[in-house]
């Protein structure tokens, strides 16, 4: 029962959240449900949840997506996928939790603290780049967000541009993470209790639904920093809780 509340509440929030501001149901589910399913399962259910709800939410800002751009970087998630399928198989996981929790700062530092210095760049290459970093985060940590953030704000992208494209880009990155780990063996779908499935896309649906409705009245830049203080505190938790089960 705590777990399908916990994944109910958890699903509902990032969803809402990233309907309004583009981002939200991996930086609030990855260290939550990396915290109350375990490493693997609980990344492997965000996976899956996270490309359910991005098909949804492209629907919906469609004519805002740059598809040359989501081309170019979903074409080299793969990239990043696979050696982090590869690490998920031989880190046991304790270790996993503290290596994505701490991914999740990291990241999180680079997106804000360190955003107001990055460089400017251009061109496919840098652009190529982030799509590989977001697929090792993805397939790891449940965050593909944070490395086209980075790149977005390098290469000037309009925010309401960004804030579409992210959506295709979540919903490959979501279904390759899932297959890849699912075909190598670093997670088996058969361990997630069925009624996960029913829960989260109940939740993502409501979640989605009242986006929509509230989106004209909420802020973009006021969802999406709550939802990054929400991942600040679920990072930190989660590597808490990777150190305790490694000292205990």
């Amino acid at each position: 029962m705590t777990t399908a509340i916990v994944v109910f509440l958890t699903v509902f929030v990032g969803a809402l959240l990233q309907r309004i501001s583009g981002m939200g149901l991996g930086l609030i589910g990855g260290p939550v449900l990396m915290i109350f399913m375990g490493p693997v399962d609980g990344i492997l259910v965000l996976n899956v949840l996270a490309a359910i709800n991005a098909a949804m939410s492209t629907l919906t800002v469609r004519k805002n997506v740059n598809w040359r751009n989501f081309a170019i970087i979903a074409s080299m998630l793969i990239f990043g996928a696979v050696p982090a399928a590869w690490l998920i198989r031989v880190v046991s996981p304790d270790w996993l939790i503290i290596v994505a929790g701490t991914m999740l700062l990291i990241a999180l530092s680079v997106v804000t603290i360190g955003k107001r210095h990055v460089p400017h760049v251009e061109g496919t290459a840098p652009m190529a780049v982030s799509g590989v970093v977001a697929g090792f985060m993805n397939t790891l940590a449940g965050i593909a967000g944070p490395a086209i953030t980075v790149y977005a704000t390098a290469a000037r992208w309009d925010q309401r541009m960004y804030a579409a494209t992210l959506q295709p880009i979540f919903m490959v990155s979501g279904a390759i993470s899932f297959l890849i780990k699912h075909f190598t063996g670093a997670a088996d779908l058969s361990a997630v209790n069925p009624a996960v499935w029913g829960i989260g896309i109940v939740a993502m649906i409501l979640g989605i639904a009242l986006g929509v409705k509230i989106a004209p009245k909420i802020p973009r830049d006021k969802a999406y920093n709550l939802a990054l203080a929400l991942a600040v505190l679920g990072g930190i938790t989660a590597v808490a809780r990777g150190v305790i089960g490694l000292v205990g």
